[in-house]
Order: structure tokens, then C-alpha cells, then sequence
């Protein structure tokens, strides 16, 4: 019997909510920023903040309590090392829901549902070209000079026939063009 359950149940049957909830959240750890429904959001918050003091924990306990929601081994790791030190600092409100607006199709409140603590990026910095001594740039030169006579000498004696410049074809228009099906010179007055 569901007596005294005050969360929303998604308009669907238990099991089903729990998928739902559980996917939303394995997403979130994922991409760390998903778009979802306002209602869905709400529901999926407590789940994930209780991911996440997991993580800070950091037993073997509470990587088996977020393997049995998770399911998956890589992102329970990926929880435990990445995600979880992130938060070391802050004791709860790990997510926030930043609203869009509604959705054009039912009308429905659609958020960016996200960790509030991102990985940063790291910018990788262009390499620096290094310049070529002049005298090995010249050097290169002679060489490559030297060579190229005895190439040409082959290549004249099988020398590609130039192609003659294509001409494009006006386009063809759809049904022979409509105005010519519409408008006939037996119509004009």
C-alpha cells in the first residue's frame, strides 16, 4: 500500500517510476547537465543529492548502495572519482533547475537539470610551429631541383589529355515548371 508516499509518481505504475527516475539520474552523472520537465526534475533531485553524498563518502558500503540504484559499474567508478570530490567542499544542494520555459508540443515546463559543480575543461594550446633553418630550407631545394628534370622527362611521355570545361545544364524545374502549366498562350487574351 502506498500510504503517506508524497512523491510524484510520473503518472505511471511503481516499477516504471522507478526506471524512469533511475535513468534520469544515470543520465545526469553522464552528461552532468540534462533537459528535461519540471516535474520530472523534481522527482529525480532527491535521488541524485543522495548519489552524491555517497560519493563522499567513499566505502564500499555506499559503492554497493550506488551500484544497486546505478546498475553500472563505470559510472559508480566515475561517481566515486570524478564527481564525488568535486563536491567535498559543500554538504548538500549539489544540482540546481533552471527554467526554460514551456514546451511548444503539450505545453509541459521544460529545465536544465544540472550538477552545479562542471568539470572544467582544459583548453589545449596551439603548438608552436618551429621554424626551418634557411640553410637546410636551401640545401632541400637543390635537391629536390635535381630530381623533378628526370621526373618531367616521364611524365611528358604520358600526359594526361586536359578535359574540356563542363557546361552546366540549366535545372530542370519540377513538372516542367508550374507558370508553363498555368499560364498557356491559348489563355492569354
Amino acid at each position: 500500500m502506498r500510504h503517506a508516499q508524497s512523491r510524484s509518481r510520473l503518472n505511471r505504475f511503481t516499477s516504471w517510476q522507478r526506471a524512469t527516475v533511475g535513468s534520469l539520474a544515470r543520465n545526469l552523472l553522464i552528461y552532468e547537465s540534462i533537459k528535461t520537465t519540471l516535474v520530472r526534475a523534481k522527482a529525480v533531485q532527491p535521488l541524485a543529492e543522495k548519489l552524491i553524498s555517497l560519493a563522499k563518502q567513499d566505502t564500499l558500503s555506499a559503492k554497493r548502495r550506488a551500484f544497486a540504484i546505478l546498475g553500472d559499474h563505470k559510472l559508480v567508478s566515475r561517481l566515486f572519482k570524478e564527481i564525488g570530490p568535486r563536491f567535498s567542499k559543500r554538504t548538500s544542494g549539489f544540482t540546481r533547475i533552471i527554467s526554460l520555459g514551456c514546451r511548444r508540443g503539450d505545453n509541459a515546463k521544460v529545465v536544465i537539470f544540472e550538477l552545479l559543480e562542471k568539470k572544467v575543461k582544459e583548453t589545449k594550446k596551439p603548438k608552436k610551429v618551429k621554424e626551418v633553418k634557411p640553410e637546410a630550407a636551401d640545401q632541400a631545394k637543390e635537391i629536390s631541383e635535381e630530381r623533378p628534370s628526370q621526373e618531367t622527362k616521364s611524365q611528358d611521355s604520358t600526359a594526361v589529355k586536359e578535359k574540356p570545361p563542363v557546361t552546366q545544364k540549366p535545372t530542370k524545374k519540377f513538372l516542367g515548371g508550374l507558370r508553363g502549366i498555368f499560364k498557356k498562350e491559348r489563355d492569354s487574351l
